[in-house]
């Protein structure tokens, strides 16, 4: 009898080891688009947070980043959240598990721009790059096109109020390319979700980023819209969010057409 309940565990064990190995292991398959697909608009409730008011005269190249557009008297606002009419802008939606679907192709490639001292690309969307993206790039480059201006991207993956540092690469000329594709194959699907591109010679340079797991997702227009599609029929779960206000969860059915969804985010 106890060698049986012995045996019994063994198995047991073993296939909990079996099951834990194919969880880590499971990822998304590319395949064929749906034809269904996912639209609405993402609303904020309540005022947006008010821009930070930033002195340029207190960092470096002075002269230069107070020809910014927005810099005025040597002053320019940093906006951190952007509503016009009750709608947010740059607010990520995706769907948050799904199995497999229409291929990756250009998404989760970013190009990020550093220009007139500021980031181009406010929200940017990053993924894990492959082992085979790691030895060739092209997942994720930063440019400096800021003559004579030496900036400093320094990328960071964001959890609560802690930052782990994936890249620090300084670009000191104009034209300079820091491909940092390579750094971008330590993410873990349940850690990784908030990436954060900040400039360390002008740290009021900043973007977000979110970190997805398939390319079925959207970021939301100054008019607060969005559409995915290529969706295959199912029942999915799909997550609006934003940095600096939160998210909000809803369960969405597809079938073979258009799918309505709106968001709405409480402003902090």
């Amino acid at each position: 009898m106890r060698k049986i309940v012995l045996s019994v565990m063994v198995v047991a064990f073993s296939l909990a080891l079996a099951s834990t190995s194919f969880a880590k292991k499971a990822k998304y398959t590319e395949g064929a688009a749906g034809a269904g697909s996912i639209s609405g608009t993402v609303s904020l409730d309540g005022a947006p947070m008010a821009p930070i008011m930033e002195n340029l005269s207190k960092g470096k190249n002075v002269e230069f980043c107070s020809k910014h557009p927005e810099a005025k008297d040597g002053i320019r606002p940093r906006h951190k959240v952007v509503a016009a009419g009750g709608k947010l802008k740059d607010a990520v939606i995706f769907i948050e598990e799904i199995a497999a679907g229409k291929p990756w192709g250009d998404a989760g490639k970013m190009d990020f721009t550093f220009e007139n001292c500021d980031i181009t690309q406010k929200m940017g969307i990053i993924r894990k790059a492959t082992k085979a993206e790691k030895k060739s790039g092209g997942l994720v480059k930063v440019t400096n096109e800021d003559d004579g201006v030496l900036h400093n991207p320094h990328g960071y993956s964001v959890v609560g109020a802690s930052r782990k540092t994936l890249f620090n690469k300084p670009l000191p000329s104009k034209g300079d390319v820091a491909d940092v594709t390579k750094t971008l194959g330590r993410f873990k699907q349940k850690k990784d979700k908030h990436f954060f591109l900040q400039c360390d010679q002008h740290n009021y340079m900043e973007a977000d980023g979110r970190i997805v797991w398939n390319p079925y997702y959207a970021v939301t227009g100054a008019d607060g819209s969005f559409k995915i599609d290529g969706i295959p029929d199912g029942s999915y779960k799909v997550t609006a969010w934003h940095p600096y206000v939160g998210e909000v969860t809803s369960d969405v059915k597809i079938a073979g057409g258009e799918a309505k969804a709106d968001f709405t985010l409480k402003a902090k």
